[in-house]
């Protein structure tokens, strides 16, 4: 694990694969951590240099309180590949991280060669349903988000099916920092990068979860639909599809990436 310092944060940093591999950086979703892509590693390690990041406020990544905005939560993300000395690298983030990736897609695409946006939405209202989250957590903390945001990530048979799993999702949300919960939740609540996906030119994966409930298929078609050249495949899964489907998301990444 290694830091890289930018304003108001302190981001942890940990990398994986052969040194003198092609990069991938990787982006997680809000409430989680750079753990969250642990199933995906041995697979994606063999072939790419693996570069994972907690976002800010999110896991080991300490971070002053926000409100946040994606250009900045984007600016992170450079930041890391800057540290590593990577000039250019592929990308996947899911949900909070493919907003991240589709601002890095449209307002820094020499830094990106291949991109995969996983369970995301370039628009998220209503401005109200972040309002009431920020307020859930500001006055219950974190524990108060656990349950309601693991039934959103997963379906009901999911959990009685891989209750460890659930678990660790569960450790991840309490382990979140409530200021970067909330600075998060700004920087989504106020994005709308809508009108910015027709003038993205690398080649970009939209990983779509057929019964996600928060960025839905309509959501992740419209992406799909706006970025030239973009395709899209659709998972049996709900939001956080790397965790319920970790060997088709890990193929799926796999192939379309090594296309390159």
């Amino acid at each position: 694990m290694t830091t890289v310092s930018v304003p108001g944060a302190e981001l942890a940093v940990r990398v994986d694969g052969p040194a003198d591999a092609p990069a991938l950086l990787l982006s997680n979703s809000l409430s989680s951590d750079l753990s969250m892509w642990d199933e995906q590693l041995p697979r994606w390690s063999r072939r790419w240099r693996v570069v994972r990041y907690d976002a800010r406020g999110h896991g080991d990544t300490a971070a002053d309180p926000g409100p946040y905005d994606i250009a900045q939560l984007a600016g992170d993300a450079l930041a890391v590949l800057d540290h590593l000395d990577i000039g250019k690298a592929h990308f996947c983030g899911l949900s909070m991280g493919g907003m991240v990736g589709q601002w890095l897609l449209s307002h820094a695409g020499d830094r990106i060669d291949r991109a995969v946006l996983a369970n995301t939405a370039a628009h998220m209202g209503p401005r109200e349903l972040w309002e009431g989250r920020i307020a859930l957590a500001r006055s219950g903390g974190m524990e108060a988000t656990v349950e309601p945001t693991v039934q959103r990530w997963f379906p009901a048979a999911f959990h009685e099916r891989a209750p460890a799993a659930i678990d660790r999702m569960r450790a991840m949300i309490r382990r979140t920092s409530l200021e970067g919960y909330a600075g998060c939740c700004a920087a989504i609540r106020d994005m709308d990068q809508r009108g910015s996906l027709a003038a993205v030119r690398r080649p970009t994966l939209v990983i779509i979860g057929a019964v996600d409930p928060a960025t839905t298929p309509a959501a992740g078609r419209l992406i799909e639909q706006s970025i030239p050249g973009a395709v899209a495949i659709e998972l049996e899964a709900a939001h956080i599809s790397n965790v319920q489907q970790p060997e088709a998301f890990g193929a799926a990444v796999e192939v379309f990436l090594a296309a390159g």
